[in-house]
C-alpha cells in the first residue's frame, strides 16, 4: 500500500553517486496524485491548461489531471489505445495509439492521423514519440502492443520493428532503423546531437542505445550507453538539461520498481523508489522541474532540483 514520507528527505529519493545530491531537493517527497489505471502509461505535461494528461492504455481512454484542483477526470475515451504521448512545437498533442497509428490533436480538438502505413503496409503499435526542435516527429513501432493485444486477440505484423521519422510540413515517413530489438522508449540529448533509444528486447539485457544523429535527420553511428543488466528493465524515459535520463524502471524485481537517474556517461546516479513499476514520465510544473511518473495502476510526482529539456 502507498504510504507517503512522513518526514523530509524523502527516504524513496536515493543517491547511488554524489552527483546526484544537486537533483535533490531535500523539502521534497513523492506524491501520489492519482490511481485506479490498469496500466498507466505516457504522461504529458500541458502548461498552459496546467494539467498533465496520460494514457490509460487497457482501459483504451486518457486521463487528465487538474495541478489546482487535484482533480481526475477523462480526457479521451475511447482513445484508440493511446499509449507514448508528447507535444509538438505548437502546442498540439502528439500521440502514439495502438490502433496502429500517430495522430495528432489540433487545436479545434479534431485529431489528424499523421502515419498509420510505411510503403503501404501497415504500422504496427507506435509506443513513444518526441519531437525535435525543427518540428520533425520521431518515433518508435515495436511489435508489441498491436490492436488488441490488451483483449487476448494479436494483430499480423506487416512491417518489422522500427524506429522512424516523419516530416509533418512534407508529409514524408522515413525509416530511421529496423535492426534495434524492441525499439520503445526515445528521448534527445540537450543539443540534439544524440537519440537515445530503449532497446527493450536485446540480449541477454535491456539496453539503452545513444546514435549520433547526423544532418539533423538520421542516424549515425552508435553505442550501449546503459546495460540494465539481468534485471533491469528501462521502459519510456526523459532527458534534463544537464543530459542525464530519468528511466521508467522495474518489472524484473519489486525492490527496483521506480525510477532510476543515469548520467551521460551511462552511470546510474540516483534512484527513486515506487511502490509501482514505472513505465514512463515527463517533466512538468511551471519550471519543467515537477517529476511525472506513470506507474502501472497510479501517477507520482516529485519536485526535483533540475529541469526537463524542452520537446519531450
Amino acid at each position: 500500500m502507498w504510504q507517503p514520507a512522513a518526514s523530509y528527505p524523502d527516504p524513496a529519493v536515493r543517491s547511488l553517486d554524489a552527483s546526484f545530491e544537486r537533483y535533490r531537493l531535500p523539502l521534497a517527497a513523492v506524491e501520489r496524485i492519482a490511481t485506479g489505471c490498469r496500466w498507466a502509461e505516457g504522461p504529458v505535461w500541458f502548461g498552459d491548461m496546467r494539467q498533465l494528461v496520460w494514457s490509460d492504455i487497457p482501459n483504451n481512454r486518457m486521463l487528465r489531471w487538474d495541478e489546482e484542483t487535484g482533480a481526475v477526470s477523462v480526457f479521451r475515451k475511447p482513445s484508440d489505445w493511446a499509449n507514448g504521448n508528447t507535444r509538438d512545437r505548437q502546442g498540439r498533442l502528439v500521440t502514439c495509439h495502438h490502433a496502429r497509428y500517430l495522430g495528432r490533436t489540433e487545436h479545434d480538438g479534431s485529431i489528424t492521423v499523421l502515419a498509420d502505413r510505411f510503403e503501404g503496409r501497415r504500422l504496427n503499435s507506435p509506443n513513444d514519440v518526441v519531437v525535435k526542435s525543427d518540428g520533425s516527429i520521431w518515433f518508435t513501432d515495436p511489435l508489441f502492443g498491436i490492436l488488441g493485444h490488451y483483449e487476448g486477440r494479436k494483430a499480423p505484423s506487416e512491417v518489422p520493428a522500427a524506429l522512424y521519422r516523419l516530416d509533418p510540413a512534407a508529409g514524408e515517413l522515413a525509416c530511421l532503423a529496423d535492426d534495434i530489438p524492441g525499439p520503445n522508449g526515445l528521448a534527445f540529448s540537450p543539443d540534439e546531437s544524440l537519440l537515445y533509444v530503449v532497446a527493450s528486447r536485446a540480449e541477454p539485457h535491456r539496453l539503452i542505445l545513444a546514435y549520433d544523429v547526423v544532418g539533423g535527420t538520421r542516424l549515425g553511428s552508435w553505442r550501449v550507453v546503459v546495460d540494465a543488466g539481468p534485471d533491469g528493465t528501462p521502459d519510456g524515459f526523459r532527458v534534463d538539461i544537464d543530459g542525464n535520463l530519468w528511466c521508467g524502471w522495474g518489472m524484473g524485481r519489486v525492490e527496483l520498481d521506480g525510477v532510476m537517474v543515469f548520467n551521460p556517461e551511462g552511470r546510474a546516479i540516483g534512484r527513486i523508489a515506487l511502490p509501482e513499476r514505472c513505465a514512463n514520465l515527463c517533466f512538468g510544473g511551471v519550471m519543467r522541474n515537477r517529476l511525472f511518473m506513470a506507474a502501472s495502476q497510479s501517477v507520482y510526482a516529485l519536485y526535483v532540483n533540475t529541469q526537463g529539456v524542452a520537446g519531450g
